[in-house]
């Protein structure tokens, strides 16, 4: 199986051209990222530990699932492929906001990613991909940003990033199946 390729874009996220992954993490170049936020009824945010096999971050706590859009895929179908590859559900999502960071690891890669964030309501347990999730667990958002703060190495860069810096936007999105939810809707 040939490797992946990523979409290398602008700051604008307009597409540049394209470069197999692993390059595009070793040359630190920009490309298109994506990051899914699952949340249940009790405004839990399901959480995954990456595989331990994984080439960067491993065993780390993160986010629903992230990954990388196709080329010709949208931002959603992109979520929704992945989703269903890492943790084996489908359901809606909606993108919320998008932001570049750039972040080095000490095996020498960077991510240098214009990061889509998108979030998605579910309220059963994943059927989750061995080959990419070593783990998950629902957890309220209040908690993981205070784990965050006594426990900062147990969890992803952009992750990390995302919940520094846009915390009020996953609070501002209360699941819609919870009783408290108010009007909103997808």
């Amino acid at each position: 199986m040939s490797e992946e390729n990523v979409i290398l874009v602008n700051e604008n996220d307009e597409q540049i051209g394209l470069m197999p992954k692993l390059e595009a993490h070793e040359k630190a170049v920009l490309h298109r990222a994506f990051s899914v936020f699952v949340l249940n009824s009790k405004n839990e945010i399901m959480l995954q530990q990456r595989a331990h096999q994984k080439y960067h971050s491993p065993l780390l706590w993160t986010n629903t699932c992230c990954s990388h859009q196709r080329e010709g895929e949208t931002n959603i179908e992109a979520g929704s492929r992945r989703l269903f590859e890492e943790m084996g559900f489908k359901t809606e999502l909606k993108e919320l906001f998008h932001f570049i960071y750039k972040a080095p690891f000490d095996n020498g890669l960077t991510e240098h990613e214009l990061d889509h964030v998108m979030i998605g309501y579910y309220n059963d347990a994943p059927v989750i991909n061995p080959e990419e999730v070593e783990d998950w667990k629902w957890m309220k958002i209040e908690d993981v940003k205070n784990d965050m703060e006594f426990h900062p190495e147990l969890y992803t860069v952009w992750f990390k990033i995302i919940f520094d810096e846009f915390y009020h936007f996953l609070e501002e999105h209360k699941s819609p199946l919870s009783p408290n939810a108010g009007t909103h809707t997808l």
